[in-house]
């Protein structure tokens, strides 16, 4: 039987962010495009959440290899008291700024 090269398929890394919003409010969640979901929150059409306290800046982020993994992640942020995300913040000091 013949050996067929099968093409690679592209990576889809899951990101968790936390958006700093309105009245300094944090919104976390996880998504394939960044990009994407921050304007997707910033005009209006992300999450009920953000449509009430618009996103101001993205204060972190984090990628993982698979939805499953990003999403604990996420549960356990939101967990949080706010105190302890800024200081997760913080510490990390990555946040990536979209166009």
């Amino acid at each position: 039987m013949p050996e067929y090269d099968q093409p690679e398929l592209p990576s889809r890394e899951w990101t968790l962010y936390i958006l700093e919003c309105a009245g300094g409010r944090l919104y976390t969640g996880v998504t394939l495009d960044l990009e994407a979901r921050y304007k997707a929150h910033a005009s209006g059409r992300g999450a009920r959440f953000t449509r009430s306290y618009p996103p101001e800046r993205i204060v972190f982020t984090r990628r993982f290899v698979n939805r499953s993994e990003a999403l604990k992640a996420e549960h356990a942020i939101k967990k949080m008291p706010a105190a302890g995300k800024r200081d997760m913040i913080r510490r990390a000091g990555n946040a990536e700024q979209p166009d």
